[in-house]
């Protein structure tokens, strides 16, 4: 008897040690991600506080969190203990924000992209991929940091081109290469975008579906896309999301492509399907069919957009323009023209 009582007390004791622990790592995990929140969150208050200066005032505050991550980051450098918020602040930070966008938005919104724009989209999609592919071969880069920059290109930047390097067992500087150059042209084209629609005589409509089906990033076409009003960005990131959607079917084909038949039956390990625009959808259809109260929207909006704006803050943190110098010029402008490719 005492000896099933001190097995009990001893697997108890057990018990009591795992469950602390796990609460010791998870302590452990959110004190990690704290100096990188903190500085993230420090640059979007600051981007917040730029807009009151004379002739800044029309830049969102996300366009200006991302320009003063970028000039952290590559004139005082990220610290090494604000990384892992850094990642968090990109990763998870973004990806809740852009779930909550599904608030602002309802079915019939989703409709009126039409079969004419969704068809677009993808075939924009297909074109660039293909294009950057071949382009790349013909110019001599490397075939994986070519398929990396033209899933990157044509589907969701960054996340897109690390989804491919799991696929494809690319190396960690073709994904660093990869990642940079699409952040850098994205980034540009977020900033130029905004000039155009007065330029070129845009409609809201127009310049929001173009955005989204053009600009890498889900951050940087929400960013560019609101800068000409409700319309537009609701159409461009509705627009981008369908290019999102394509990663997962993309990635496996890119993966089958790179391995070819492997022992497994072709499977893929490591590739992530893009979880968060189901959640997105599914808070569309919330917002379709409930009242959400206004003092609830009163809140949902602007935090959404103070969401977005520190992973903005954590993108710029992640952008070292040093990475593009790494392999020369030739995959730079392989994805200077891949990025031209896809506006046109």
């Amino acid at each position: 008897m005492a000896n099933n009582r001190s097995s009990s007390a001893a697997a108890q004791s057990d018990e009591d040690f795992v469950y602390e622990d796990r609460g010791s790592d998870f302590f452990e995990g959110v004190k990690n991600v704290i100096p990188g929140l903190v500085l993230t969150t420090g640059i979007a208050c600051v981007a917040y506080g730029l807009r009151y200066i004379p002739g800044v005032s029309f830049l969102s505050p996300m366009i200006l969190a991302i320009l003063v991550g970028i000039l952290f980051h590559n004139t005082i450098g990220t610290p090494a203990s604000a990384i892992p918020g850094v990642k968090f602040a990109l990763r998870r930070i973004l990806r809740f924000g852009i779930i909550l966008l599904g608030f602002q938005l309802t079915i019939d919104q989703v409709i009126a992209i039409g079969p004419v724009g969704l068809g677009v989209t993808v075939l924009g999609v297909v074109a660039t991929f293909t294009m950057t592919i071949w382009l790349g071969k013909l110019m001599g880069v490397e075939r994986t940091l070519s398929q990396l920059i033209a899933t990157g290109t044509s589907i969701c930047g960054a996340s897109a081109v690390v989804a491919a390097k799991a696929a494809t067992n690319a190396s960690d500087e073709d994904a660093a290469y990869g990642v940079a150059c699409v952040t850098v042209f994205g980034s540009i084209a977020m900033f130029v975008y905004p000039l155009l629609p007065d330029l070129l005589h845009l409609a809201p409509r127009a310049y929001g579906l173009w955005t989204g089906a053009s600009i890498h990033e889900v951050a940087q076409v929400v960013a560019a896309a609101y800068q000409d009003g409700q319309l537009a960005g609701d159409l461009g990131t509705i627009t981008k999301l369908s290019r999102v959607m394509m990663l997962a079917p993309m990635i496996l084909l890119l993966g089958m492509f790179a391995r070819g038949p492997s022992a497994d039956g072709g499977r893929l390990s490591g590739v992530q399907v893009p979880w968060f625009v189901f959640f997105f959808i599914a808070m569309i259809v919330v917002n379709s069919t409930i009242d959400i109260p206004q003092g609830a929207r009163d809140v949902l909006v602007p935090g959404t957009v103070f969401l977005l704006t520190i992973a903005l803050a954590a993108m710029g943190l992640e952008t070292d323009i040093k990475k593009l110098r790494a392999k020369g010029l030739k995959p730079l402008l392989l994805g200077l023209i891949a990025r031209s490719s896809l506006a046109f």
